[in-house]
């Protein structure tokens, strides 16, 4: 039998003998790896949509925005201008721009009403998804804001007070589709603040010309863009970053900014970037999960197997094989998982990177290249490989003699640590010698709770006050991502917390016999084992919330570190202690089945 042959049977028969091992493993990496999945094929996923809508829309280059204020009138020399520039080749436009109040449905929003002509234009002309183009009387909002507030063509609406037919529903790539963040494009000047109140979300409608100028207020006056057409789309920033600041055409035609078709695009793919940094970050949490509970599992599989380790050393094996073994059966799931979650990756990233109906086309599912795979399974090996190294050259190292006879390893006595320990109740008394007996147990325990306490204290912000999102369609997507996300690190965590639990009880199960035969009650016990995995867990929560606090300011870029109120910091702690107590106690019924008596005779001393 060659040796890889024989590496394959053992490593399958031990998967064989604990299914229920292989599928959590399978289930810590999958969802890491699934994680990491999306958040790399989110890259760009929205370029191609925008793209198509840009040129399905004859999208402009370069939007030229006049903001009038203090009873301006339009400056047509800022306009001849532009068109004498070199590089410019072609413009439609100006068109006026008014702010008002749309009602639909019994529902009122914020809106910037930009006015049209009925015949095409040749620049930056929308694209009709349904209905027809705008007509005296009739408005035509976009596709993204008309789906938030429930209207179709033929629908009757309200707009600055005045009734409207929707005379249709269409799409443009000369403004961010709802609901991007269009104000920080639209707003961010010198202007009144918009009927929403500041909100981000503002929608957008089309209206004849003469319609849009009869809403403009002394409060909220017209504002006019004109959309350019260059020789060179690609040096838009540059012709636009060329005309703003000192001694240049802002400040000779005050009130005046200009918008790239790139940050148009920006601002279409802002959402997007939001969920990619949420989906890359919990990535690679999860994967310091899933090391935390495999090293805990390799290690407990190891002791397990300590008779079969000196067996396959007795007939000939070197410590190699024992090691290569270990390592076979925890790549070999890894891969499993890697696989699994690259699948689950590709189908859940077309729904996660939505473009919205705002755009035309939309991502579709990520191409399956080496750049997209190799990240993925180079992560999911990496896991394996780290969590199962140190237990394996442990079994390694053991001797024959000693693996043969399954000696338990014997407990470390510290003198000062017995003192301490000897005043407390029986119940923190056994829960503090298990801890000490496996140290670096509770140390993985802890880190494992710190980490999942990090991701979610990072990721629930983003449900209400990510990047100032206001109340809104953006807000609602990233609080169902950001639920996503934290149930796949409470899971994690979860089967984490039981491998644990299960390795201790499994350790202690002599100890906890003793104890109960010397008087210990059944009640002092659990609460013993409830105690060695809450000491742990603990500082882990404690030191996890500020950590989490800290990776979500350098995730969303924000100088001020940002602290949601101090119940939900509360919760968040007790409902962790809670979850482990209650994990733990469910692991310590199922192992309490076994009587003392039987304990005490199948057990070695």
């Amino acid at each position: 039998m060659g040796r890889f042959v024989l590496l394959g049977r053992l490593a399958a028969r031990d998967l064989r003998r604990r299914p229920f091992d292989a599928v959590m493993v399978v289930l810590v990496i999958g969802v890491a790896v699934t994680a990491l999945s999306v958040g790399l094929a989110l890259n760009g996923v929205t370029d191609n949509p925008y793209r198509q809508t840009r040129q399905a829309t004859a999208g402009p280059d370069v939007v030229a925005s006049f903001m009038l204020r203090n009873n301006q009138t339009f400056p047509p020399g800022a306009v001849d201008e532009l068109m004498s520039t070199p590089g410019v080749v072609g413009h439609t436009g100006p068109y006026p721009l008014a702010y008002t109040t749309i009602e639909a449905h019994g529902r009122s929003k914020g809106v910037a009403a930009e006015g049209r002509d009925p015949s095409p234009a040749s620049v930056d002309q929308p694209l009709v998804a349904e209905g027809g183009w705008v007509r005296d009387g009739e408005v035509v909002i976009e596709r993204g804001f008309a789906d938030d507030l429930g209207v179709h063509a033929g629908d009757d609406v309200t707009l600055g007070g005045r009734p409207y037919r929707v005379a249709g529903t269409a799409v443009t790539a000369g403004l961010p589709s709802y609901p991007s963040n269009i104000c920080h494009i639209v707003c961010d000047v010198p202007f009144p603040s918009p009927p929403s109140g500041g909100a981000p979300d503002i929608g957008l409608v089309w209206l004849t010309g003469p319609e849009t100028t009869a809403l403009a207020t002394d409060a909220r006056p017209l504002s006019f863009y004109l959309n350019l057409k260059l020789a060179d789309p690609s040096a838009a920033p540059a012709f636009a970053a060329q005309r703003t600041g000192p001694g240049t055409f802002a400040e000779r035609w005050p009130g005046t900014f200009f918008i790239s078709w790139q940050d148009i695009q920006d601002a279409d793919t802002g959402l997007v970037q939001s969920e990619q940094i949420a989906m890359q970050v919990s990535g690679l949490l999860l994967a310091m999960l899933a090391i935390a509970g495999m090293a805990v599992l390799a290690g407990r599989r190891i002791v397990d197997q300590t008779r079969r380790v000196g067996l396959l050393k007795a007939v000939g094996g070197t410590p190699r094989l024992v090691a290569a073994v270990l390592l076979a059966e925890h790549l070999a799931m890894a891969l499993v998982a890697a696989a699994l979650g690259i699948i689950a990756g590709r189908l859940l990233t077309p729904v996660i990177a939505s473009a919205g109906a705002g755009l035309v086309g939309a991502p579709g599912a990520p191409a399956l290249t080496p750049a997209t795979i190799a990240p993925p399974v180079a992560i999911a090996v990496v896991v394996a490989i780290v969590a199962t190294l140190v237990p394996a050259m442990r079994a390694a190292r053991v001797s024959t003699v000693r693996a043969l006879t399954e000696h338990p390893r014997p407990p470390r006595r510290r003198a000062r640590l017995l003192a301490i320990s000897a005043r407390l109740p029986v119940p923190l008394l056994l829960g503090i010698r298990l801890i000490a007996r496996r140290p670096a147990r509770g140390a993985l325990n802890a880190l494992s709770i710190a980490v999942a306490v990090t991701g979610v204290v990072a990721i629930f912000p983003t449900a209400g006050q990510d990047l100032s999102v206001a109340p809104g369609p953006r807000a609602d997507r990233l609080g169902q991502l950001t639920a996503i996300i934290t149930v796949m690190l409470i899971v994690v965590a979860a089967v984490n917390t039981l491998f644990i639990a299960r390795a201790t009880i499994t350790d202690a199960r002599r100890m906890t016999a003793l104890s109960r035969a010397f008087g210990a009650t059944s009640r002092q016990v659990s609460v013993a084992m409830a105690a060695t995995q809450l000491l742990p867990a603990l500082p882990g929560a404690i030191v996890g919330i500020p950590a989490g606090l800290y990776l979500y300011r350098a995730a969303a870029q924000q100088r001020m570190l940002t602290i949601p109120p101090a119940w939900q910091l509360v919760a968040i702690l007790l409902g962790t202690l809670l979850v482990v107590a209650l994990l733990t106690a469910i692991t310590t019924r199922f192992g309490a089945r076994q009587s003392v008596t039987e304990i005490l005779r199948t057990e070695r001393a």
